[in-house]
């Protein structure tokens, strides 16, 4: 079992920087639970990434709810993110519920359907970020299921903002209509990758309601645990990409917003002192 958790390390280490580092920051006993939580969620929030049709995607789906309903086990015990998954799922009584949502959410990813709402994104991300939020708190001893939903809501709209330009390339909208509306926004200029004043205006809403949910966290923390601070660690990573996005030359439909590595581990190092400072010892 060793052997499945470093692989959900190096896989979490490739393809989830943040949560990666973040959990760094965990105890030793709780990096590898936390390293399977969060490779499961690569494996599953990068599908879309990985196939050329819906119908691939959703075999691919299909087979790791069948893992979690236990009925793959074989197949799951030579899969080392699936192992270290149901280990982690055994060890801290997590529920499968959530994760098969989890799943089920990310179906609407393989589609091509606009986000219609700012409350469907909002419902989207607390079945998909907010839950990985809550069994990652659930797994450093904390049930924190309003904090994980403030949290999973400012990381899923920053993970919108960031791949806004990925999106847009292959004729994806996760900012809302009902926001590009608002300010006179049109789909047909984001697909043809023109960054009008309406769309700059639809991108700042979305932004300013991230920083609401950051805030929203924040308050919250003095009623959680310490133990829990490394599961919400990476949040303190938004404002940072957030602020990127407000530069004078952004351009929304260039590569995906980045921070640089040593100003994300400053970040979360400061982050780490102040959050435990805030929490319940």
């Amino acid at each position: 079992m060793d052997a499945s958790y470093q692989h959900c390390e190096q896989l979490v280490r490739a393809a989830d920087k943040d949560r990666y580092l973040a959990t760094l920051f965990a105890p030793a006993d709780r990096r590898g639970p936390l390293f399977a939580l969060y490779a499961f969620n690569a494996e599953i929030s990068g599908v879309r990434d990985r196939v050329r049709e819906p119908m691939a995607g959703e075999i691919r789906l299909q087979w790791w709810r069948d893992v979690l309903n236990g009925e793959r086990s074989g197949e799951a015990a030579a899969n080392p993110v699936a192992a270290a998954l149901l280990d982690t799922v055994t060890r801290f009584d997590l529920s499968r519920a959530p994760l098969l949502d989890l799943i089920e959410a990310h179906s609407f990813d393989l589609y091509d359907d606009p986000m219609p709402t700012l409350a469907a994104l909002e419902a989207y991300g607390r079945k998909t970020s907010s839950a990985v939020f809550a069994q990652a708190a659930l797994i450093c001893g904390a049930n924190a299921g309003e904090a994980a939903g403030h949290a999973g809501s400012a990381w899923r709209i920053a993970e919108v903002l960031r791949a806004f330009a990925r999106h847009a390339s292959r004729r994806q909208l996760f900012v809302p209509e009902e926001i590009l509306g608002r300010h006179s926004a049109r789909s047909e200029d984001v697909f043809a990758g023109r960054s009008t004043p309406e769309l700059q205006r639809a991108l700042a809403e979305l932004r300013r309601e991230a920083r609401r949910h950051v805030a929203l966290l924040e308050a919250q923390l003095p009623q959680l645990p310490a133990s829990s601070m490394p599961a919400f660690l990476p949040v303190a990573l938004v404002p940072g990409y957030l602020a990127a996005m407000e530069k004078a030359d952004y351009d929304p439909f260039k590569a995906v917003v980045d921070v640089p590595q040593w100003r994300r581990q400053w970040v979360l190092w400061r982050a780490a002192r102040r959050y435990s400072r805030l929490m319940r010892g």
